[in-house]
């Protein structure tokens, strides 16, 4: 019988024959995304049961006006309450005991008359923690079956419908020991635990065949990269009490599709569609999707419908990229990741969400910019973070690789609320089942993402065996993920060694650590997250979140915003020492954030520059983190309000695709090429100044170098430190490539290593930067031109005798709001004497022509300036 069914399959692909069938068919199947129009209120202020609240008959004018996704105290803050609930230390005065009750969601909608009969289904995708769901009265589920933020959920409404209906939802809080979405110790815990219905509300209406799971995945012939093989399954349920016969139809560009499908009453499988059965899945030369780097993204549309005579009872678009991936260990036990063949050094930051999971579309977009604007190629996702798709999708597009998977948040007793043990807190079979329910929603919901390459199953630790095998079975069957049993260095009996290191360091390290530590840290392996601690704002940003009369001295205020880690990073006085060590003790605040700017910056960029340096002894590193969910003074490459912080260029600089590097270890200086293509006929100019600002030494060097490669070319003598060292580079027709600039000491960084923890390694003696202070001062003339509508020419010439050191650059509106987001070819940016520095201010529309704005420059010694963009 089987037999039969193929070459009945394989005689239908007539491609005219499908193309008219396709025209004729009549659209039948609707999704309705239940986004505006809802009302929130407290349980405790109703004073109904779900019944009525879910009937027309209810007054909700006094509710609060909502979207969704949404969480509570993101639905009250949009409604004006809790201001300035993030200054100073507000937050930890505000009223939790107003979420220990439930709190209802209420939305009305109409379904059309002639939709009246179809089937309906309403889809959750994400509700935290628990929750009641009332339709027209009735409820049609309750919070003894709908619980747990990670689970999806889908419901059979077709008997509940009407023309005019009232959606009721009433949600409650995690408690302890429930899996909830979790920050762990990056910020304070969200006052209502982001209850809500977090993610998506769909209705779906189908004839009497549905349509889920449509998943695409692909084989690429990685020695050629000229062919490719596709695969496409799919899930169809017959709602029906009869035999259906129907066809799945489908496009992709030029290819057509129709295959015969016979379902039995009530049945429901999987139907996989291999080019032995569609010969135009087997691609010649296919588009493929690259990250950022080393390609373009190339993305595909599958458009598949179950058709039922002429109608089309179910549909689902997908979009999906062509690529292959894999995985490697290095000869020192490391693992490393292959994309299409070629090995890819991952470059990549921490993500978290906003603390109320308030992100959009906008601003996820503009976030993941940034991302790429940093010439990183990869985002940790260390939860599922996203109240859609939206995130991931938006990888896809701009080709960032992403690492998923479960949070630290349930491994630990203090977040969590539970004991732990070597393997978390999840360990009764409950426990158990519901993190499979959770990995079988996600893992689905997300698989088509040409960018989710890595399914991680822990964080600090691995999963219990017997839940890691049921893990790692799933993926297998149902993803092409690479699993990773955690991101620390683990050895599982089910999956092996992780290839991982988690060992920090976490806080504050000179630029010399991650060259010269062969044992935590440094510059090998896969570093799966780290950095060098406080990454402050900058100043207009802080003063936000500490309040204007709490900027100087430094205090509770500051401290309040570093993380929340009971042991340490807890207050700016790792940071403080920093810089009193290095630079003397600030006597304002202006000494302070300087120190701290350059602190931040020479470390950052000094950890990326080692893991390309030491290729192909490193994998991957991670900084921690990307992004903020509230206003922090830590981990972050821009902070919470969107502007970037004086790391977010040091990265920038550092994974510059071809770049000069200094090697802080064996004073070296390295070419490295992680661009396309060979580079021929470059020129190194190497220039070494004295504090003073007195050319030291001046060399230029040839050079030639093919993709993937590193070369060392010249060696900084050592009798030439205290100094500045300036290191531009140009291809052969004289246009500048990359720049790159130091600040190199005659005594450096040393550690305590007897005393290294999870945290890092403290200090032992700063190199001594005291000079810095007392650098002349030097005269920047300025000059700005709107180059086109959407990017402004600056240029800074120095007129005097003395380098300008780290100038930073801002665009504001005329109220000293600071524009974003922005993108700025380099900022922080020191000038030599004589230069002319050229450099680009580019954004998006007339987000700045259209308004008044001025450019502001300040810098370690220049006098701040501003003049008026015309």
């Amino acid at each position: 019988m089987k037999r039969i069914c193929a070459k009945t399959i394989i005689l239908l692909m007539s491609s005219t024959c499908i193309i008219s069938c396709v025209n004729k068919d009549v659209e039948y199947a609707k999704e309705i995304l239940l986004h505006d129009t809802w009302t929130v209120q407290s349980s405790a202020k109703v004073g109904q049961d779900g019944k009525v609240i879910s009937s027309p008959e209810i007054d909700v004018s006094t509710w609060y006006k909502a979207t969704v996704p949404s969480t509570i105290m993101g639905v009250l803050t949009d409604n004006g309450l809790y201001q300035d609930l993030f200054e100073g230390t507000n937050y930890k005065e505000a009223d939790k005991a107003i979420f220990d009750v439930s709190w209802w969601y209420r939305k009305t909608f109409d379904v059309d008359k002639e939709d009246i009969g179809k089937q309906m289904k309403l889809v959750f995708d994400g509700i935290s923690y628990r929750a009641n769901i009332w339709l027209n009265g009735e409820l049609i589920a309750s919070k003894d079956s709908v619980y747990g933020s990670f689970c999806r959920f889908s419901f059979d409404i077709t008997k509940y419908i009407n023309n005019k209906n009232t959606l009721a939802i009433e949600v409650f809080r995690a408690q302890s020991g429930d899996p909830n979405i979790g920050f762990v110790d990056w910020n304070p815990r969200p006052l209502d635990e982001n209850m809500g219905v977090f993610r998506e509300v769909r209705l779906f209406m189908t004839g009497d065949v549905d349509m889920t799971n449509t998943w695409v995945s692909s084989k690429v012939n990685t020695e050629n990269l000229d062919e490719a093989w596709l695969n496409i399954e799919t899930r169809l349920k017959n709602l029906s009490n009869k035999e259906i016969k129907g066809y799945v139809k489908g496009k992709i560009e030029n290819i057509d599709f129709s295959i015969p499908v016979t379902l039995k009453a009530n049945e429901a499988k999987t139907v996989k569609i291999t080019p032995d059965e569609v010969k135009e899945l087997y691609m010649k030369n296919p588009r493929l999707w690259w990250c950022t780097g080393m390609g373009s993204p190339e993305l595909y549309d599958l458009d598949l419908h179950f058709v039922i005579g002429n109608k089309i009872s179910a549909k689902e678009k997908i979009t999906f990229g062509i690529r292959d991936i894999d995985s490697y260990i290095t000869e020192n036990g490391d693992k490393g990741f292959i994309l299409n063949g070629r090995k890819v050094l991952i470059k990549s930051a921490g993500w978290t969400d906003d603390i109320f999971l308030r992100n959009t579309f906008e601003s996820n977009e503009k976030q993941i910019k940034y991302v790429k604007d940093m010439n990183l190629n990869m985002v940790r996702f260390e939860n599922i973070w996203g109240t859609s798709q939206n995130i991931y999708d938006l990888c896809d597009r701009y080709g960032l690789l992403a690492f998923a998977g479960w949070s630290c948040q349930w491994e630990w007793a203090p977040y969590i609320g539970i004991p732990d043990d070597e393997f978390g807190s999840i360990k009764s079979r409950h426990d158990m089942d519901l993190l499979m329910r959770y990995l079988e929603s996600q893992a689905v919901w997300l698989r088509n993402h040409p960018s989710l390459i890595v399914w991680m199953g822990g964080s600090d630790k691995l999963l219990r065996p017997e839940l890691e095998r049921r893990t790692v079975d799933f993926l297998a069957s149902n993803t092409n993920f690479i699993y990773v049993g955690a991101a620390k260095g683990k050895v599982s009996e089910i999956s092996g060694s992780t290839g991982m290191k988690m060992l920090g360091p976490y806080e504050y390290v000179g630029p010399n650590y991650w060259y010269i530590d062969t044992l935590y840290g440094g510059a090998y392996g896969f570093n799966t997250e780290t950095g060098p601690g406080a990454q402050i704002p900058v100043q207009e940003s802080i003063e936000k979140m500490v309040a204007k009369d709490k900027m100087w001295p430094i205090g509770e205020n500051w401290d309040y915003h570093c993380t929340t880690s009971t042991t340490a990073l807890n207050s700016m006085e790792v940071l403080t020492q920093a810089i009193e060590g290095k630079y003397g003790k600030p006597s304002n605040l202006k000494e302070y954030l300087d120190g701290a700017n350059l602190l931040s910056y020479e470390s950052t960029k000094s950890m990326f520059e080692s893991f390309r340096v030491n290729r192909p002894k490193t994998t991957g590193i991670v900084q921690w983190m990307l992004n903020s969910a509230w206003p922090s003074m830590y981990w972050q490459l821009y902070d919470y309000y969107m502007i970037p912080v004086s790391a977010y260029y040091a990265v920038k600089t550092a994974n510059e695709p071809i770049q000069l590097i200094y090697n802080y270890k064996d004073d070296g200086i390295y070419i490295v090429n992680e661009s396309v293509s060979k580079a021929e006929g470059l020129k190194a100019v190497i220039k070494g100044f004295s504090l003073d600002s007195k050319l030291l030494y001046q060399e230029e060097r040839i050079l030639t170098i093919d993709k993937d490669e590193v070369n060392k070319f010249y060696t900084v003598d050592n009798s030439f430190k205290n100094s500045f060292l300036s290191l531009t580079l140009y291809d052969k027709n004289g246009n500048l490539i990359a720049s790159n600039f130091y600040t190199l000491s005659s005594s450096e960084d040393t550690y305590k290593w007897d005393k290294t923890n999870w945290v890092g390694t403290p200090m032992e003696n700063y190199s001594n930067f005291k000079d810095l202070r007392k650098i002349a001062n030097a005269n920047i003339e300025v000059s700005a031109k709107y180059e086109d509508a959407n990017s402004i020419l600056i240029e800074l010439e120095n007129k005097s005798n003395t380098i300008a050191f780290f100038t930073q650059l801002l665009v504001k509106d005329m109220n000293g709001e600071i524009f974003q987001p922005v993108f700025w070819s380099d900022n922080y940016v020191s000038v030599l004497p004589g230069e002319k520095k050229i450099l680009r201010c580019s954004f998006e529309g007339s987000l700045i022509k259209s308004n008044q704005a001025k450019l502001q420059i300040k810098g370690w010694n220049i006098a701040d300036n501003e003049i008026v963009l015309e």
